[in-house]
């Protein structure tokens, strides 16, 4: 096993050998398969057992959330259940799991929630029947959790902003590509980057295309505002996904890497490739290994009764040409 965690300022280095942690099998897609995985309780309880419900196991980014959740629960002892929705966003196979992993009395639930709001009402189930809640990467909106592990969105949003408004001139035409706006990831990266870029840029169109944090539907979005708007000169992302969506766009459309800058966020590592090759210009990194590391980690140890901390800010790192070099030997990339 690589990547473990380790002490001192490599504590949460991880190397993007995703073969190492091949989420694609742990990963139970949906509902019924969860139940299955759940039947594994019944051999003890010897051990601490996570149930950990991600959003995905192919995105490159959550497959860097994931091989931290895997590491720190085998560094502790920890069973770990990784569980999913059936396709990313779909909270109706969340809940599912979700409340599977409650009626087996699991000893804690770390969850990336698709539906902020929509999730609630099984949070609040899990945390009456004594079931801590660690929520990761997103919030839960209308019930308590236990502690919510994450970067600050809305602030490094605006950082964001801030860098993306130095690429381009005022009155300049950009393209912004949310996430999903049901979710308060979403809606606090898009609030954030407004903040950061509008306050020098208050006079660049910015013309928007809605995803639910699909690749697919940022590449087609992109693609189709292109054809309509050829003076667009950046195209700015709520997460890495829609970057290689973009970036996919603009290779469709015979563009050349630096003809649209494009500004990402998360620091997956596909998108410091594409940034290699010139095509990302900046891109606000989350710390996506230390997440997934330290929301197992703090489910754990609510599990074992000890007082863990309400919020976690897991930081940012400013990805840009100059500093990529560094960001790469930081995550073992």
């Amino acid at each position: 096993m690589t990547n473990r965690a380790e002490s001192g300022t490599n504590k949460y280095k991880c190397k993007e050998d995703y073969s190492m942690k091949s989420f694609a099998k742990m990963l139970v897609a949906g509902a019924v398969a969860a139940s299955v995985s759940l039947s594994a309780l019944a051999g003890g309880h010897s051990k601490i057992t996570v149930g950990y419900i991600t959003k995905s196991a192919t995105n490159a980014g959550w497959i860097m959330i994931n091989n931290g959740a895997a590491d720190a629960a085998e560094e502790v002892g920890a069973k770990l259940i990784t569980v999913g929705p059936a396709f990313q966003g779909d909270l109706s196979s969340q809940l599912e799991v979700f409340e599977n992993l409650t009626s087996q009395g699991v000893s804690a639930i770390a969850v990336a929630p698709v539906d902020s709001s929509g999730i609630a009402p099984a949070v609040t189930a899990a945390m009456d029947a004594g079931i801590p809640v660690v929520a990761v990467d997103t919030g839960v909106s209308g019930a308590e959790v236990t502690s919510f592990v994450a970067t600050d969105n809305e602030a490094v949003a605006e950082i964001q902003g801030i860098e993306a408004a130095k690429l381009i001139n005022d009155g300049d035409k950009i393209i912004y590509v949310t996430g999903n706006q049901a979710q308060s990831t979403g809606q606090e990266r898009r609030d954030g980057f407004m903040k950061g870029f509008k306050a020098s840029r208050p006079n660049s169109e910015i013309l928007i295309v809605p995803t639910e944090w699909d690749s697919n539907q940022a590449q087609a979005g992109v693609e189709a505002l292109l054809n309509k708007h050829s003076d667009v000169k950046m195209v700015v992302n709520a997460w890495d996904g829609g970057t290689m969506g973009a970036k996919a766009a603009l290779e469709n459309l015979g563009y050349s890497a630096g003809d649209v800058k494009l500004v990402g966020f998360d620091g997956a590592s596909d998108a410091i490739v594409a940034m290699d090759e010139g095509w990302v210009h900046v891109d606000t990194a989350q710390m996506l290994y230390k997440m997934g590391y330290e929301g197992v980690k703090t489910a754990v140890a609510a599990a074992k009764g000890e007082t863990v901390s309400k919020r976690i800010d897991t930081g940012t790192f400013l990805v840009t040409p100059e500093t990529s070099a560094e960001y790469k030997k930081l995550i073992g990339m």
